[in-house]
């Protein structure tokens, strides 16, 4: 299920398809949607995980407003990926606290 509206972005052009990475893993999605938009329509629904009880976060406001999709990207930390584009050759990894998973 690709989103194709942003409530804030708008309807974003489809760039071409590129590829990304996702702790490591090869993936697809359309240059120039939000990071998290990718993300949804492989299926990923975790983005981050609570570094105090280890819960799991995904989209939540979709606006940038909250933290819940922030994840490391391309080595950066806190990268609210609902408002970042995506970007050919992207490294993407799920947030644990405030830093990267460990590999």
């Amino acid at each position: 299920m690709r989103i194709e509206h942003h409530p804030i972005l708008g309807e974003f052009p489809k760039g071409r398809k590129v590829q990304f990475t996702l702790d490591g893993k090869t993936m697809e999605g359309y240059e120039g949607e939000p990071i998290a938009a990718a993300l949804r329509a492989a299926g990923v629904m975790t983005h981050r995980h609570t570094s105090r009880l280890d819960k799991p976060r995904g989209i939540f406001c979709a606006i940038g407003r909250c933290t819940d999709c922030v994840m490391v990207v391309n080595g950066r930390p806190n990268v609210r990926t609902c408002v970042t584009p995506l970007e050919e050759g992207m490294r993407v990894q799920t947030q644990y606290g405030v830093k990267a998973k460990e590999d």
